[in-house]
C-alpha cells in the first residue's frame, strides 16, 4: 500500500464494494496467524454471521471488541488464513505506527446496513 491517491473512479465502481455494518458477537485469539490477530464473528443482520481475522490487537482487547459495531467489506472472496476461513474484511485506518484503528458508526445502527 502507498500513500498516493487511488485513481479516480465513478459511483458505479464504488457501489461494487459492499460495505456493511455488523456487531462483533465472538472473539478468539489466533495464535496460528503470522502477525498478531483475533478471530472475529460478526452479525450482519439479514446477511447472517460471518467470520474474519483482524490484526487489531495493538488497540483492542477481546473485551473491547465484543458488542462493538464495525464496518466490513462483505463481497470479497473468502480467504484462507492458516486453518481459518475469513469471510469479510473489517475496515480501519493505520495510526502513526501502522496499527489499525477500526471504522465504526458514531451511533448504533441496524446490523447489515450498507454504506453509501
Amino acid at each position: 500500500m502507498t500513500d498516493d491517491p487511488a485513481p479516480e473512479i465513478g459511483i458505479d465502481d464504488f457501489l461494487k464494494v459492499d460495505v456493511r455494518v455488523g456487531t462483533v458477537t465472538d472473539v478468539a485469539d489466533f495464535p496460528e496467524a503470522r502477525r498478531a490477530a483475533y478471530k472475529l464473528w460478526i452479525d450482519f443482520g439479514p446477511l447472517g454471521t460471518r467470520k474474519t481475522s483482524a490484526q487489531v490487537t495493538a488497540h483492542y482487547s477481546r473485551e473491547d471488541l465484543l458488542g462493538r459495531q464495525v464496518a466490513a467489506v462483505v463481497n470479497f472472496p473468502a480467504k484462507q488464513i492458516a486453518k481459518f476461513r475469513s469471510e469479510c474484511l473489517v475496515l480501519g485506518f493505520p495510526d502513526a505506527h501502522g496499527d489499525v484503528v477500526l471504522i465504526a458508526p458514531e451511533r448504533p445502527v441496524p446490523n447489515g446496513g450498507r454504506l453509501y
